[in-house]
């Protein structure tokens, strides 16, 4: 265990009900020392009280304020006295209590500015949703840099702030978290290690439990979303590789997870694919949109208020 390192966790909440007191009740068995933070955007159920009763420190902002950047930064900027920011969602659980004490080991590493643990599926989610969590977190531990791009090409820069840890130096030095932005504040805070020369440690055995069983029309608007991401983020595409390479694989692997036992979701799979893609090209052309049109097609639909 890391003990001579300062860790906070971070976990920005709005509403979180049953999920918030989960993520708590397992936050309380980690073996690894921490000091937790919540900042709560305007919840009308008892998240604050919860997080209260945990022993948490709870600052309110409004959530017309609420950005995924800029108020994850705002507490980077004011947790001075921490060596590791780690930050998680309010519906994800620490699968057992060595979780956080395992990502926070990555940082014995001196080249390590960030790590990210491994996301495992709910026991309610759906074929889609447990395929997802297959791809993007392997069971074997990874390390991401400037090295690795020519084999992992956009994977290079995959993280989730969901689950994830960062060096506050490393995080520092580059620059931060962006403000104003619609969601990929972790893809972008890895982008700038990476360019740094920080590694980003994907680590297998640090596991939580988080999924979304999203309807197709979700999904559709989530790849929205990523789509205005990348559009506005072109460097990172430049630099790291267009997704669409990922994308067809993505593509294949799922019709294969599926199998024979799930034929008759190969068509809605490849309709929710699709539809992905599509919504992701209308994403990347958002500025020829009109806000009234953005914001119906965007999961994010305060951002376009703000907008």
């Amino acid at each position: 265990m890391t003990d001579s390192l300062r860790v906070a966790c971070i976990v920005p909440t709005r509403n979180g009900g049953d999920d918030i007191k989960a993520l708590l009740a397992s936050l309380a068995i980690q073996k690894q020392p921490f000091d937790l933070y919540i900042v709560d955007s305007s919840s009308e159920d008892d998240s604050r009280l919860a997080a209260r009763a945990a022993g948490a420190e709870v600052t309110e902002i409004n959530v017309e304020t609420f950005d995924h950047g800029g108020t994850r930064q705002r507490m980077v900027d004011t947790l001075e006295q921490y060596d590791i920011c780690t930050f998680l969602t309010q519906d994800v659980v620490l699968a057992d209590a060595l979780a956080l004490e395992r990502l926070v080991d990555a940082f014995d590493d001196h080249q390590v500015g960030a790590a990210y643990g491994r996301q495992l599926p709910r026991a309610d989610a759906t074929p889609f949703a447990a395929f997802l969590r297959d791809f993007n977190y392997p069971g074997v531990s990874r390390r991401q840099s400037l090295a690795s791009i020519p084999s992992f090409g956009m994977k290079t820069v995959f993280i989730s702030n969901s689950f994830a840890a960062y060096r506050r130096q490393a995080l520092q030095q580059v620059g931060g978290f962006p403000d104003g932005i619609i969601l990929g504040e972790d893809a972008w805070a890895a982008a700038l290690l990476v360019q740094a020369g920080w590694v980003v440690s994907y680590v297998a055995n640090s596991e939580c439990i988080h999924s979304h069983n999203y309807s197709i029309s979700q999904e559709w608007r989530r790849y929205f979303d990523i789509g205005v991401f990348h559009g506005r983020a072109p460097w990172i595409l430049e630099r790291f590789g267009t997704a669409s390479g990922e994308g067809k694989r993505f593509v294949i692997e799922e019709l294969k997870y599926l199998g024979k036992s799930n034929k008759a979701l190969w068509a809605l799979s490849v309709v929710r694919n699709v539809g992905k893609l599509v919504f992701y090209k209308l994403g990347q052309q958002e500025k020829r949109l009109p806000n009234w049109l953005k914001r119906r097609l965007s999961m994010h639909r305060r951002f376009w208020d703000k907008s």
